[in-house]
């Protein structure tokens, strides 16, 4: 059984989608399971479907505009490098209408609804693929795991949704009497749930660097210094992820193969910029071809 575990990584996820376009199209790896965390939850569906040029077009072309229904920060680009500032209205604005986060990620559930049909769901689910995606219970304090086998269209569509939101810039769901958020609050890389489901070969997509190369830029405003300081704690998680699922694999036999970031995308995944997307997803490609071109000439030797 092979899986495909892709981590969260907000904007970042243009270049998990890369790689996976060319394990899927180039490699002509055949999946059983497809499991995503975030952003990576957004890919799945349509690479289930091997529908990778259409959620390439989607990845390359959206916008603040296309996540946020009311964007709390604003975004300054200065010396080649984006840090976001707070959009005090917005969030003012947010707080009168009753809700509980800075923004609001409306307008993201419904590109979601917009990009997979009810058809091409019905196809995914009826396949023999299983695709499942991870988000955090608040309310019980646990990750779950939520499989298209279990839920109806737009049951589905949601819990892809709800692993995406990043609060508390993004929604805070409250969902069959729990309050849900972002799969990575608790779980970036799914590895050790891949392998207790069977699988014993594991490509895994990290949308991170497997050596730290980052110094943070001093926190200019609130909001920077929260997006640092979840950015730091992510960090550990991920780290203890990928131990657990090394650690995991050791003893079930199975087989782990890392795509890591080569470099430092961003310092920022709340960005969301059309050409520096397109950029990620061309490299992403290039990266897993110049690795598996690398294994292959070891092999060889």
């Amino acid at each position: 059984m092979r899986a495909m575990v892709i981590s969260g990584g907000g904007s970042k996820g243009a270049f998990a989608g890369g790689v996976a376009e060319y394990l899927l199209e180039t490699k002509k790896h055949s999946y059983d399971l497809l499991l995503g965390t975030s952003t990576g939850s957004l890919l799945i569906s349509h690479l289930g479907l091997k529908k990778t040029e259409k959620i390439r077009s989607i990845y390359t072309s959206v916008t603040q505009d296309s996540i946020f229904s009311n964007c709390p920060f604003t975004i300054e680009h200065k010396y080649g490098i984006a840090t976001i500032g707070i959009n005090h209205w917005n969030v003012i604005k947010n707080f009168l209408r009753g809700g509980k986060t800075f923004g609001e990620s409306l307008n993201l559930l419904d590109l979601i609804r917009n990009s997979v049909t009810e058809a091409e769901f019905d196809s995914l689910k009826n396949g023999p693929l299983d695709i499942v995606v991870t988000v955090s219970n608040l309310t019980l304090n646990r990750v779950e795991y939520k499989s298209i086998n279990d839920f109806d269209y737009d049951s589905f569509c949601e819990w892809i949704w709800i692993s995406c939101n990043y609060i508390p810039f993004m929604s805070l769901v409250r969902k069959n009497g729990y309050e849900y958020a972002d799969g990575g609050l608790g779980c970036m890389v799914p590895i050790e749930e891949a392998i207790n489901r069977g699988a014993k070969v594991v490509d895994a997509i990290v949308l991170h660097t497997e050596v730290s190369h980052l110094n943070r830029m001093p926190s200019k405003n609130a909001f920077s210094l929260l997006t640092n300081m979840f950015a730091f704690m992510l960090d550990r998680i991920e780290e203890h992820n990928i131990k657990i699922g090394k650690f995991t694999a050791n003893h079930q036999n199975a087989i782990i193969n890392f795509y890591y970031t080569p470099t430092v995308l961003t310092t920022n995944s709340l960005v969301f910029d059309k050409e520096q997307m397109t950029k990620w997803w061309k490299s992403g490609y290039i990266y897993a071809e110049t690795r598996s071109e690398a294994s292959s000439e070891l092999e060889i030797t």
